[in-house]
């Protein structure tokens, strides 16, 4: 038992830089008040006292902030910080060294009895305000963006981010970033994953722009296997020649 708590603590300093005393974290951290109180929620829910269990939950939300049905199973050394709003369903499974940050839900889409809420495998990371709903299961170590709906899987190591959420593609995001470099646009601030609809039609032309010069550069290279000479197209700053393309071939 004592060697869970120091486990929660310790957490805590990994997580948190404002603690700064194991006093100051027993005894003013809600969400390691909700963590312990819950263990002994689950076991009371486990010996078949269910009554019991509950009423205990609902004191456990009057005292801290956090809802958490004692029916849920949590892992070892999971977070969560501020506590507030935290609600966690019955069916609910939250694997080790998990972190949930204020007013995250992980709730149910269906009345049906049975496994209705979410899974969390080890090492996901739930930011502030986000919904997870559903029988869905994130993979070891995925994130989600603060406020995002989730209510379909997402794959270990990935970020879904989003109303509803969407998996960030980090590859794409990379080439979009080169590709706006290349056009001389600095893309501050601007996300493939806003709903903004300016920020979607710059995110396609950028995305046509970049396929255009992937099929260009095919073109040429087909050309040169045939034997053509290419010229190097001049670039905007040189003066861009429109009659160049006809001067590809000897």
């Amino acid at each position: 038992m004592f060697r869970r708590l120091r486990e929660d603590i310790g957490v805590v300093f990994e997580r948190d830089p404002a603690a700064r005393t194991f006093f100051e974290v027993l005894t003013t951290y809600p969400g390691v008040h909700a963590i312990l109180l819950h263990r002994f929620n689950h076991a009371l829910w486990g010996w078949g006292l269910k009554w019991l269990a509950r009423l205990c939950a609902m004191l456990a939300r009057w005292l801290t902030g956090v809802e958490i049905h004692p029916g849920a199973r949590i892992g070892r050394r999971v977070f969560i910080d501020h506590g507030m709003g935290v609600v966690i369903g019955e069916t609910a499974e939250i694997g080790d060294d998990c972190t949930l940050y204020h007013g995250v839900t992980l709730g149910g889409t269906a009345w049906q009895k049975g496994k209705r809420h979410p899974t969390l495998e080890a090492g996901v990371i739930v930011g502030a305000g986000a919904k997870i709903l559903g029988p869905i299961t994130l993979g070891a170590g995925a994130k989600v963006g603060s406020n995002a709906v989730v209510v379909k899987d997402v794959p270990a190591g990935a970020t879904a981010v989003g109303i509803p959420a969407r998996i960030v593609d980090a590859q794409r995001d990379k080439a979009r970033t080169e590709q706006a470099e290349r056009m001389g646009f600095s893309a501050y601030a601007i996300s493939g994953d806003m709903n903004d609809p300016v920020a979607k039609a710059i995110h396609g032309l950028i995305d046509h722009s970049a396929g255009t010069d992937r099929r260009l550069d095919w073109i040429v290279a087909e050309l040169q296997r045939l034997g053509c000479k290419v010229e190097e197209a001049k670039g905007p700053e040189d003066g861009f020649d429109p009659e160049y393309l006809n001067r590809i071939v000897d």
